[in-house]
């Protein structure tokens, strides 16, 4: 592939990208009930091919993909390409709570980024993905014969919507070739609206229209290493691992209560003001990863997050339109664990005549627990993956597609259970770019 393609495509998927953020701001990026709360659905990180392996990257060093997850990796690459990878992401989700039933489908960018050398054994990647969405919707009207005997039909509506991404930067060096160091620099950024209307049918009553409006903003840092030993002539070995810092929010709030209606239309409550006391919580991450030769490689990954001490439990705007009752919030923050594994199988790269055995197959599995409790009660997803990338072109130009079935929140306890099938897809581009011509 040429440069001049390779920047045409670039220029495109900047393009998408830009109108898929100025889209989310009035779409749903992502759909779950459970968004209604803290910061909103925390996104899986990583491109389509770490999503077809489980979400697996913190020891991963493969010089055919960039790998977003530890920032030691960025050096995994050819010293003289330029690489780029662009994904959209497919969210369909059933929903179940007693006899109610629902389901939602929506699409958003699932990562846009770009690496190329530094200096010798060094590198650089920059790019942009989702970090968090919120997207609910319900309503639902009074029932009791008491009540609505005397005011007349009474319904209650709820709406949120918004999405954080994450800005990042990262640098990596790789000493003796073996030892690999990275840094990164991360931004998050985005805007959440979250509103709840009370009405009444009896125009003599005054309904009532809630809501909060949150322009948030973040800065934290990522550091990692990964470390590689060969196994004989052909197997290799890499323990990664990487610390993600917290991250104080910062940015604008609005907090606002009206009367709505013909009775007395008024504003009851208006607050503008700042985000006091909260924070991202900050991420460990270890990894271990087997490699045979280019046609094997499995990967265990876990990390943990404490979210304990992020403020968000208290903090009108994060904890939906429910108020502490018996002294306990029914959101808590709480700490976030996962546990992710990935496989791949390449049956020959190089193959020149049979074009199905070029084809880099994937499958993963995982199981990890959200970042809050609902009443005490934890929220769990677990779920399989499917991948595969199909080379296009030459040198290791690609599509990548993924496939994630899984499961979260269970009918107990009165919460709600989603089912999934997520779709992801990849583009891998990649080109010479840094080299020196013999002849002018």
């Amino acid at each position: 592939m040429s440069g001049r393609k390779l920047r045409s495509i670039l220029l495109s998927a900047l393009l998408l990208t830009a109108g898929g953020l100025g889209l989310s701001a009035q779409t749903f990026g992502s759909y779950t009930p459970y968004s209604i709360f803290g910061i909103g659905d925390l996104a899986t990180p990583g491109t389509a091919y770490n999503k077809s392996m489980g979400g697996v990257g913190i020891a991963s060093r493969n010089h055919r993909f960039l790998n977003p997850l530890n920032p030691a990796a960025v050096t995994a690459r050819d010293t003289l390409a330029f690489m780029a990878d662009y994904s959209i992401i497919q969210d369909n989700k059933m929903f179940r709570q007693g006899d109610m039933r629902s389901a939602s489908n929506t699409a958003n960018i699932g990562d846009l980024m770009i690496s190329f050398p530094i200096w010798r054994s060094s590198a650089m990647m920059v790019g942009i993905m989702p970090m968090s969405s919120t997207g609910y919707g319900y309503s639902y009207s009074f029932s009791d014969p008491a009540l609505i005997g005397r005011t007349g039909n009474i319904d209650y509506s709820a709406k949120g919507q918004g999405s954080l991404y994450q800005l990042y930067a990262a640098a990596g060096v790789t000493f003796w070739r073996r030892l690999s160091l990275g840094a990164e620099f991360i931004y998050y950024f985005g805007k959440i609206n979250k509103s709840f209307t009370e009405s009444f049918s009896d125009a003599s009553y005054n309904g009532a229209s809630n809501g909060h409006i949150l322009q948030l903003s973040a800065p934290a840092g990522k550091f990692g290493l990964q470390y590689e030993q060969p196994i004989g002539t052909k197997a290799s070995l890499t323990v990664g691992a990487t610390y993600r810092t917290a991250a104080n929010i910062g940015g604008h709030t609005e907090h606002y209560r009206y009367s709505t209606g013909s009775a007395q239309p008024d504003t009851l409550y208006h607050s503008l003001g700042t985000p006091q006391g909260l924070r991202i919580a900050s991420e460990q991450g270890i990894g271990l990863s087997f490699r045979y030769a280019d046609k094997f490689q499995a990967e265990f990954d876990y990390t943990r997050s404490d979210w304990r001490s992020s403020g968000l439990d208290n903090a009108e705007g994060f904890t939906g339109n429910l108020a502490a009752t018996g002294g306990k919030s029914v959101f808590t923050a709480s700490v976030s664990e996962s546990y992710r594994l990935g496989v791949e199988y390449i049956p020959n790269r190089n193959d020149i005549r049979y074009y199905w055995r070029k084809i880099s197959y994937r499958a993963g599995a995982y199981w990890k627990n959200d970042y809050f409790l609902l009443d005490g009660n934890p929220v769990n997803s677990f779920g399989i993956t499917l991948g595969a990338t199909l080379p296009v072109f030459r040198w290791y130009n690609g599509i990548t597609f993924g496939i994630d079935f899984g499961q979260r929140g269970s009918l107990k306890n009165n919460m709600i259970q989603e089912r999934y099938i997520n779709f992801s897809v990849g583009f891998n581009l990649f080109d010479i770019w840094f080299q020196k011509f013999a002849y002018d």
